[in-house]
Parts: structure tokens; C-alpha cells; sequence
């Protein structure tokens, strides 16, 4: 057993990655004994994912505020509090905060093969965003 104390910090969320300001806590990275991956990750009002897509796909859960996903190709959905989305492996997709609100998700994915647990893509237009 192994217990990591709190009080690490939290870290900005890189621009390539996101629009806005977002702030992630790392709960685990993938090493030789597990592939999982887990973060806790906070957004601030319209702050959101470029698109991205996960080799293993992805689990979010929903900690605090109103936010939004949405698949490529797909409508924006909304997300509260103890919601649990599942995003598909290889499916492009992107999730943030609402303009008004802040949203915060724990986020889990699995390494593949090579230690690869995301692939980052384009960031999400303002029109793309808005697309209720």
C-alpha cells in the first residue's frame, strides 16, 4: 500500500491542450504496474479540451458545476455532478466548463502498447463550442 499526502500542486493546463484557464491535479500516471491514467481537472467558465482522442478511451466523472461534451460530429451535451461520461476508444472529442459556470471531472484513461493515453488535436472554435 501506498498513500500520497495531499498538498501537491496544482498545475495550468498547457495552452496547446486547452482554451481558457484549467488547472489539473495529478492523481496517477501510468507506470510498470498499471496503465491507468487519472487526473482531476478544473474549468474555469468557457474553458474547455482542444479535441482530443484517447487510444483506450476515456472515463470522466463529474465532481462539481455545469459543464459540456460533445463527439466529433455529434451535439454538445450537458454535464453535472456525478454524471459518468465513457468516451469510446479512438473517438475525437472535447469537454470543458459552461460560459457561465465552472466545472471540474476526475479523468481516467489506460496507456496503450507504447504509454500513449491521449492524442491532442485541434482546439474547439468559439462556433464549435456554442453548437447547442
Amino acid at each position: 500500500m501506498e498513500i500520497t499526502r495531499s498538498g501537491g500542486r496544482s498545475v495550468a493546463g498547457p495552452e496547446g491542450w486547452f482554451t481558457g484557464t484549467v488547472f489539473i491535479d495529478g492523481v496517477r500516471d501510468p507506470d510498470e504496474e498499471s496503465a491507468i491514467g487519472c487526473a482531476h481537472v478544473r474549468f474555469a467558465p468557457g474553458a474547455r479540451t482542444a479535441w482530443h482522442h484517447h487510444p483506450k478511451g476515456q472515463t470522466l466523472y463529474v465532481t462539481d458545476g455545469i459543464g459540456y461534451v460533445a463527439r466529433r460530429g455529434g451535439d454538445v451535451q450537458e454535464i453535472r455532478p456525478g454524471d459518468v461520461v465513457r468516451i469510446a476508444p479512438g473517438e475525437e472529442h472535447w469537454h470543458g466548463a459552461t460560459a457561465d459556470r465552472f466545472m471540474a471531472h476526475v479523468a481516467m484513461q489506460e496507456a496503450d502498447a507504447v504509454g500513449r493515453v491521449v492524442t491532442w488535436l485541434e482546439h474547439v472554435t468559439d462556433e464549435e463550442y456554442r453548437r447547442l
